[in-house]
């Protein structure tokens, strides 16, 4: 085995442990307090018995929970809402290169 020190492992969460709590971003983190935070004044504030009235209450954290969820190939589900924002209205243009396409001049002179 060499041990030159050249040799780096990176471990698979290294962003991960730039996130709050490992898990969310500054404005995750108020999204998902405010959230928990007027679900919880709710259901302090009104008693009920009826199921849809309670599930009305328990909405804004259920939609906190749901916007500051992770999704595979993106951080969160806000993120991804975003990216489908952005390239159906036009605001950003993504374009195709493929996985074996480099950025840079390749043409032989």
């Amino acid at each position: 085995m060499n041990n030159d020190g050249n040799n780096y492992l990176i471990p698979a969460n290294s962003k991960k442990s730039q996130l709050i709590l490992g898990y969310f971003t500054p404005v995750d983190l108020v999204i998902f307090l405010i959230g928990i935070s007027i679900t919880v004044a709710l259901l302090i504030m009104f008693k009920t018995e009826s199921l849809p009235v309670m599930l009305g209450f328990l909405s804004p954290a259920i939609i906190a929970i749901f916007l500051t969820a992770p999704v595979p190939n993106y951080h969160n589900v806000m993120t991804f809402m975003g990216n489908i924002y952005r390239f159906f209205t036009g605001r950003k243009k993504y374009y195709w290169k493929g996985w074996c396409v480099s950025s840079g001049d390749n043409r032989k002179k």
